[in-house]
């Protein structure tokens, strides 16, 4: 039975990295998208695309039947799930197959039985798979804390948290709650016990319709943030020193998936000690996020493998031996400096260096790139701000880790916060770079060191110089008459021009220069050199012990944001007018909504006296609930939003008046 159109139920990285497979197979492709998505990637790229009208999960990509009929109408006769939203719902995967369409997953009992995270660890169980116990939520008590609450449907980190205090159980387990019906449309949840250290390894298995089951490696996913893994790699490091480890997680996730009669690529995810005793935590029934890292510590495209089972072919005969090394780290658009908060907005520029291949298996060192964005591509509130997955493969795993993390150091990242230097910073720790990585990694390390900008402030000073001088240069190509002259030219000295610019981390830089018949004068600098200057690119001469070293600077702007790269490391300013305009200030106080995204909660009203830190709204964007907490202690004077309503970034939410504190 040949596939010869495939539809993707996703969106973004996933739907364009199995269009990539297709397009090798020679099998047509369809996408689907919501109206967010209309400019997206994967829309342009597939043979035909059909619209989901709407914006939300809910409205779209979670309505199997508007996705069934779109494949009916494109001609469509497979469909991909991707991972996430409908990924693992056997309900959707069994209308596929009613409508006489092939579905390219695991038999729709398989994802029954596992769908369930709390009667598949009792099948697991009862299999000989080590498990941890499920705790019933209404019967948690202070013996049982920490807990872990865990959507039952769920998958990436959405509906999960940790409970340490009783009396918080009940609202985070509402919370979490409503976080797995906005993400996977079911709302159960169950808890756990919750081992604040610990490793997470995975095993990639392949089964076919004839029986061969194959446990194709592993992969340590330890270091996460929010539940949500950030790092992952191939093989695991701890796997590797502890020996006979490998063949019985090999045996456990053999025996998981032969349990339940699995066909197709599966993930059985474990959590382990540093002894090497592991517990089953779940298998996900669908191909997961970090499946590169795997291909290319092996060779397979297990998109490939997935669409050929789904055809009734076998499995090779010989099972591919492991292969060198491999890194994945996950580039999102947020703040880890600030609660990880998300971030939206337009991607002015990425471009990742070393590059070799897109959604495809490397055969020698380099970096793979799989993303599902482009210049230009706008960030929404209505998914996960995951904006590229960056991955490297090399001979070792010190060569790996040296390579992604200079690749991401000198990325062009233009136009969003990102992790970006969060990522170099852990692939450069000591601690990583010698395989010691547990679930408490950034908590262990100190988050706020971790995820302190790549560059110094002396350094981002610099740029900042470099950054005016480039800008000065611009103005002078735009004037008709200023381009004939040097900038600031007078018959006598003229008095410093200056320009001032907002970094995100230090505040207002102010660059106070003057242009000589001998080069330039820049306060504070003595003896720099200006070797040449355009409106893209400076070149600087800048004194040091050992003599003069030339810096080479290459600028870009987009609107008032000016990101200046170089060998120092990425630095991202705001352009500050010479005049502030008094509309645009605010009130003391404010609360700023920090993105778009819709009020779900209210916490005070107006009037209150309220406490610093005190939740005082919750936004939900990015399929994640975000609390707005009080600045400081003071009164709730103003409250200008309600519930439901949407909001823009920028929006002044509330004002807390701060209160002053009494004299003793």
């Amino acid at each position: 039975m040949g596939i010869s159109n495939v539809l993707v139920a996703n969106r973004g990285e996933i739907a364009r990295r199995v269009f990539a497979t297709c397009r090798r197979m020679g099998i047509g492709t369809t996408a689907v998208y919501s109206d967010a998505d209309a400019a997206s990637p994967h829309v342009a790229e597939a043979d035909a695309a059909i619209r989901l009208p709407g914006n939300t999960p809910g409205e779209t990509y979670l309505r199997g039947e508007l996705i069934i009929e779109a494949a009916l109408s494109a001609g469509a006769d497979a469909i991909h799930p991707g991972y996430g939203f409908l990924s693992e719902n056997a309900e959707f995967a069994r209308a596929v197959q009613d409508a006489g369409l092939v579905w390219i997953g695991p038999p729709v009992a398989a994802i029954e039985q596992m769908g369930s995270k709390v009667e598949s660890k009792k099948m697991m169980d009862a299999a000989g798979v080590p498990v941890l116990a499920e705790l019933d939520p209404a019967e948690v008590t202070e013996a049982h804390l920490p807990v872990l609450i865990k959507a039952s449907a769920g998958g990436g980190g959405r509906g999960m948290r940790v409970v340490r205090e009783l009396g918080e159980l009940a609202d985070q387990i509402a919370a979490a709650q409503r976080e797995a019906e906005s993400a996977f449309g079911d709302p159960t949840v169950f808890c756990e016990r919750y081992l604040e250290t610990g490793r997470h390894i995975e095993v990639q298995v392949m089964s076919d319709t004839f029986g061969t089951t194959w446990a194709v490696g592993e992969r340590e996913c330890s270091i996460q943030r929010r539940h949500q893994k950030v790092v992952e790699e191939a093989p695991s490091p701890l796997v590797e020193k502890l020996d006979g480890m490998r063949k019985r997680l090999f045996d456990a996730a053999r025996l998981a998936a032969e349990a339940i009669g699995y066909e197709g690529a599966g993930t059985v995810e474990f959590l382990a000690d540093e002894q090497g005793e592991f517990f089953f935590l779940e298998m996900n029934t669908r191909l997961q996020v970090e499946h590169p890292v795997t291909e290319q510590t092996t060779g397979l495209d297990l998109v490939r493998l997935q669409l050929q089972v789904a055809s009734g072919l076998p499995l090779p005969t010989e099972q591919p031996a492991q292969r060198g090394h491999s890194i994945e780290v996950r580039l999102y658009a947020e703040d880890p400096a600030n609660d990880w908060q998300p971030q939206s907005g337009t991607v002015e520029r990425i471009d990742i260096p070393f590059t070799a291949g897109e959604f495809t298996v490397l055969d020698q060192s380099g970096i793979r790139l799989d993303t599902g964005i482009v210049d230009g591509s706008v960030v929404g509130v209505h998914y996960d701000p995951m904006l590229a997955k960056v991955i490297s493969f090399a001979d070792s795993r010190a060569e790996a880790a040296h390579l992604l993390a200079t690749a991401l150091q000198r990325a062009k990242i233009h136009g969003l916060v990102t992790n970006r230097d969060l990522l170099v910073r852990v692939l450069r720790h000591p601690a990583f770079l010698a395989g010691d990585t547990d679930t408490a990694f950034f908590a262990t390390h100190d988050l706020a060191v971790l995820s302190a900008p790549l560059v110094s402030e002396s350094d981002e000073a610099l740029s900042i110089v470099a950054a005016a001088l480039a800008d000065s240069a611009k103005n002078r190509a735009a004037s008709r008459i200023g381009s004939l002259t040097p900038s600031g030219w007078r018959n006598l000295a003229s008095a410093p021009q200056r320009k001032s610019y907002e970094s995100r981390t230090s505040g207002v830089h102010e660059v106070s220069y003057r242009f000589t018949r001998t080069g330039i004068d820049v306060a504070g600098y003595e003896g720099l050199e200006l070797i040449s200057v355009s409106p893209d690119r400076v070149v600087l001469g800048v004194p040091g012990e050992r003599g003069v070293v030339r810096r080479q600077f290459d600028v870009a702007r987009y609107g008032d944001l000016v990101a200046v790269d170089s060998p120092l490391g990425p630095v991202s300013v705001r352009r500050l007018p010479r005049f502030t305009d008094p509309s645009t200030q605010v009130a003391a106080g404010s609360l700023l909504a920090p993105m778009p995204g819709s009020v779900i909660r209210l916490g005070a009203a107006e009037g209150d006296l309220v406490q610093h830190g005190q939740p005082i709204l919750w936004l939900e964007a990015m399929k994640m609930e975000h609390t707005i907490a009080a600045p400081a202690t003071g009164i709730l004077s103003a409250l200008n939003v309600t519930v439901g309503q949407q909001v823009e970034v920028g929006t002044v939410l509330a004002v807390v008046e701060e209160q002053e504190q009494e004299q003793s």
